[in-house]
């Protein structure tokens, strides 16, 4: 009873004119980011950081939760119009969307797009609802020991945020950790890595590095590969016909099940949660056939499958601290900046605000679909911009971001350094999620291991053999094994010899039956 009294307080607290309007805002601003091939939901949320920092935290969170939001949504639009997908997550949407297009149905592709989006958002939101306490229930027993692996555990999760190679990301995840060193220690205040410079003494500030990663970096590459593709015309109506959307509920339970499943497990995206979605709904559609070709199934069943897995995501990086998707982990920075930490304490320390969050997200919901329904045909103005004049004004935004945060010139320089830096790694395969992952968690990893080591007169048994340590060190060591080629290949053989005993067991029961 007390959670949905919580949870009541919540959606009551945000019935007023600036929390709908903010909510509005931030779904707007991320539908515009999304529409554009090439931007992402986590350079939308970092830039957005840095403009709400001096609002309250609710507020802001409010803002940057209904852009990432309205930044997966609006990816749909340039994915059906352009068959370029906005952000990866909607990669899936593009053979039957743009196949819809092409038929002269792009107003159709668009409103099933939004009747998916909508629904896999709110199944998520249920779920966010349901799951987080009870998660985070769990995880108030954590200690220093238990942080500490908790922390390593997001690392090493961290190599398979993004891209295809796990050991590239661990390496950009512990080049974050690096970096999060830089300054005065947590227990005495000396000075690390600094090299006599003063201006390090406090650290590498979250929010230029969050900038420079994905603001600036992004900046660069995309002034480096331009891309120009015509447009469809939008001839036929947006608005859905509420029957066509209702004989699909069997592929929207599936794919947001799928959706939620897939964000509860660390590193997995939510192209993944699309992908996944629109395999299942292609191995049980009755059209099968149809799928590529324009099928409303397989383009309800993407869009559901990666909007839902936006809650999916956001419930273990409430409750655990550790995000799965690289957007997440943005969030979850933001959310820090502003004064509240996620992770097992937060249920102690700011219970009413998982609450709030799913407010949020349902107001988020909300904003889409009004978006959606009614304001397409101005909403695709935008991908007519040329690229040329919106890059220049993202980094002005960036750099203006990056020097309220502190109001320092060094810091404007942090996001310059940070951002050429990701730019050439990113060249090269290397992906930011994980060194921003590594950056947010570095400071509880070594606050963890010293607490631990003097709780413990410098033994390092209690990381080990307490139960929780030692399934999350189990889980650690499994992970990264799993990511090795030759270690992978081994298991899938012994899975299928086993496979192969079993048939062969059974065949032989059957013969003498």
């Amino acid at each position: 009873m007390q959670g949905i009294e919580m949870l009541g307080k919540a959606y009551l607290s945000f019935f007023n004119h600036w929390s709908v309007l903010f909510a509005l805002a931030g779904s707007l601003t991320g539908i515009l980011v999304g529409c554009l091939p090439g931007l992402s939901a986590t350079l939308c949320i970092a830039l957005l950081t840095t403009l709400t920092l001096k609002l309250p935290a609710n507020d802001a969170i409010l803002i940057l939760i209904s852009s990432y939001v309205g930044t997966l949504y609006g990816g749909s639009r340039s994915a059906i119009l352009l068959n370029i997908p906005g952000t990866a997550a909607n990669a899936a949407s593009c053979a039957d969307g743009h196949a819809l297009a092409l038929r002269g149905e792009a107003g159709r592709a668009i409103g099933i797009a939004t009747s998916g989006a909508f629904c896999g958002t709110l199944f998520g939101v249920l779920c966010l609802a349901a799951f987080t306490p009870l998660l985070a229930e769990v995880a108030l027993s954590f200690g220093a020991f238990e942080f500490f692996w908790l922390a390593l555990f997001g690392v090493v999760i961290s190599g398979s945020l993004v891209g295809d190679d796990p050991l590239k990301g661990w390496l950009v995840g512990l080049l974050g950790l690096f970096v999060a060193q830089i300054g005065q220690e947590g227990l005495y205040a000396f000075d690390r890595f600094t090299f006599g410079w003063s201006e390090l003494s406090g650290g590498i500030g979250l929010i230029p590095a969050l900038i420079g990663a994905f603001g600036f970096a992004e900046v660069l590459t995309n002034l480096a590969e331009r891309r120009e593709k015509q447009l469809v015309t939008l001839k036929d109506s947006t608005l859905p016909r509420f029957r066509e959307v209702a004989q699909y509920w069997r592929t929207v339970l599936r794919s947001g099940a799928i959706g939620v499943l897939t964000g509860l497990l660390p590193g997995v995206g939510e192209d993944s949660g699309a992908w996944m979605s629109y395999a299942a709904a292609k191995a049980t559609s009755k059209e099968r056939q149809q799928f590529g070709k324009g099928s409303i199934d397989g383009l309800m069943a993407a869009e559901t499958g990666d909007m839902s897995s936006i809650p999916g995501h956001i419930i273990p990086a409430l409750a655990l601290g550790i995000p799965g998707s690289a957007p997440s982990a943005v969030l979850m920075a933001a959310m820090i900046i502003h004064g509240i930490q996620p992770g097992p304490m937060l249920m102690i320390e700011h219970p009413q605000f998982v609450y709030d969050v799913v407010a949020m997200t349902s107001f988020a919901t909300i904003s889409i679909l009004i978006f959606g329904l009614f304001l397409v045909r101005p909403l695709l103005l935008v991908l007519r911009i040329k690229r040329a004049i919106l890059m220049p004004i993202i980094f002005l935004l960036a750099s203006v971001g990056a020097f309220a945060s502190a109001s320092r010139l060094f810091d404007v320089y942090v996001m310059l350094v940070v951002g050429i830096g990701a730019f050439f790694l990113r060249q090269r395969g290397y992906q930011m999620a994980p060194f921003v992952l590594g950056l947010v968690l570095g400071h509880l990893l070594d606050k963890s291991l010293r607490r631990g080591l003097v709780l413990s007169d410098g033994s390092i048994s209690p990381f080990f053999t307490r139960p929780i340590c030692t399934a999350f060190a189990l889980v650690t060591l499994c992970t990264m094994l799993m990511y090795i080629p030759s270690v992978n290949v081994a298991v899938r053989r012994w899975m299928a010899t086993g496979t192969q005993s079993v048939r062969s067991f059974l065949r032989i029961r059957d013969k003498q039956a």
